[in-house]
């Protein structure tokens, strides 16, 4: 399991999210953004945060530390906001947290060029978890330190919103036309024949032990916690076995403009 640790001091909120997470202090003297289970997302967002991350991170990619922050409420009784003393009155317990990363810039997709190699094994990667948060819009990366590192996997694995209908979702498509890198990502054969062995069954079981068993018990349709396990490992294998239809065309960006390189339908108070 992630390591475990308790929340001492809840500091703010994060309005950016529509989750509403927050930051808080724990008893080992970190700080993490921490996603609670009590959001409107439930707590298979934080599955999809676990299993995402935890592959992402196995694949090469820079993931924030994650960790399990038990959580009493108590410590938001100064906080004046009353949805966030709902929020935290819900998740009560164990809730994820996500290392902060402190001094960190969100990425601007017009001020920093995509390596090819690196956006062809990220979009192939979000392909993979179907991760639909990704876009230029709002990207889900972080700057720090120089190096781009991953958040938000969140709304990745869809297909475990209805299981009943899991299979359908295998081999689906990825309309990679809002990817924030679709259009560097000119190397996704080689991305492909990369990252698509290192997808075994034995990474998938290392990274879905890593869910804790209170956010996988009571599934509809499973008898406990493993069983939910076997589900995601049975998908994900049977998703990067080939042929992977699912593997987006090379350079399948959304049109920019010529002159300015901007996406013609962005806000221009967003171009900066």
């Amino acid at each position: 399991m992630l390591p475990l640790v308790t929340a001492t001091r809840y500091v703010t909120p994060l309005r950016e999210g529509g989750s509403l997470p927050g930051v808080v202090e724990a008893d080992d003297l970190g700080t993490y953004v921490v996603k609670f289970v009590g959001a409107g997302q439930g707590r298979k967002a934080l599955v999809a945060e676990v299993i995402a991350g935890e592959l992402g991170r196995r694949l090469g990619f820079r993931v924030p530390d994650q960790a399990i922050v038990d959580l009493d409420p108590v410590i938001a009784r100064h906080e004046p906001d009353s949805d966030v003393q709902d929020l935290l009155k819900a998740s009560t317990g164990w809730n994820l947290g996500v290392d902060f990363l402190p001094g960190s810039l969100g990425y601007d997709p017009l001020g920093w060029t995509a390596e090819p190699g690196f956006a062809s094994r990220l979009l192939w990667f979000d392909a993979f978890i179907d991760n639909v948060d990704r876009s230029w819009r709002n990207p889900n990366m972080l700057v720090w330190h120089g190096d781009v590192w991953l958040i938000d996997h969140g709304a990745s694995l869809i297909f475990h919103h209805a299981w009943a209908n899991a299979g359908t979702l295998v081999t689906r498509s990825y309309d990679a036309g809002d990817h924030v890198l679709a259009g560097a990502a000119t190397e996704l054969a080689e991305a492909d024949a990369l990252l698509a062995p290192q997808i075994t069954e034995e990474l998938l079981r290392a990274a879905t032990a890593l869910v804790p068993d209170p956010w996988l018990a009571d599934e509809p349709g499973f008898a406990d916690a493993d069983a939910v396990r076997d589900a995601y490992v049975e998908h994900l294998l049977t998703r990067v076995a080939e042929p992977r239809g699912w593997l987006p065309v090379p350079g399948s960006a959304r049109p920019r403009t010529a002159r300015s390189g901007r996406y013609p339908d962005r806000p221009e108070w967003l171009a900066g």
